[in-house]
């Protein structure tokens, strides 16, 4: 109907340490999504800070920093938690952890990114796996805010969001 208004798809990023990866895509599909997805990031283990680079590249692509914080996954899995229509890890390790049962029954798929706060080598050198990272994480989230939610099948959805955890560059999901 014209002028209806949906509600936002609830996405939940899931790393083990909730520092980098999850943090940063959190950030993507809440910038990339335009009101009509809400993210929220959580890890099984939580570090309990936001890395410093992490922080970083979010001020360089002018996010205000101080609503990010390293979180359980445990605060997403209670009562009164928000029902989830996707859940991606980003991760191997979260990947293979058992997960709580996620209110909202949502989709689930796994786009694993290398750990930026695992990199070694020189300043520089980490830099650029941060950037790398992002770079990853944001192309994967276009192509999935630009999926027609509204007309594509479960099965086939399901297919779609499994090959965008596959993708290797910034066009197309691998087949």
């Amino acid at each position: 109907m014209p002028g209806e208004t949906r509600k936002p798809l609830n996405v939940l990023f899931l790393c083990t340490g909730n520092s980098a990866r999850s943090i940063m895509a959190e950030a993507i599909m809440n910038r990339l999504g335009g009101g009509k997805f809400t993210a929220v990031s959580a890890g099984s283990a939580p570090k309990g800070a936001v890395h410093p680079l992490t922080i970083e590249i979010l001020k360089r692509n002018n996010f205000l920093t101080e609503d990010f914080r390293s979180k359980s996954w445990e605060e997403f899995a209670g009562d009164g938690a928000p029902q989830f229509n996707f859940a991606f890890t980003v991760c191997d390790n979260a990947a293979d952890e058992a997960c709580p049962i996620w209110p909202g029954q949502p989709m689930t798929a796994h786009w694993g990114v290398p750990d930026p706060a695992s990199a070694t080598g020189n300043p520089a050198e980490i830099a650029l796996a941060f950037a790398e990272t992002w770079r990853m994480l944001y192309n994967r989230i276009s192509l999935f805010v630009n999926l027609p939610l509204a007309s594509i099948d479960r099965l086939s959805l399901q297919k779609r969001l499994d090959e965008i955890g596959k993708a290797t560059d910034s066009s197309k999901p691998a087949s």
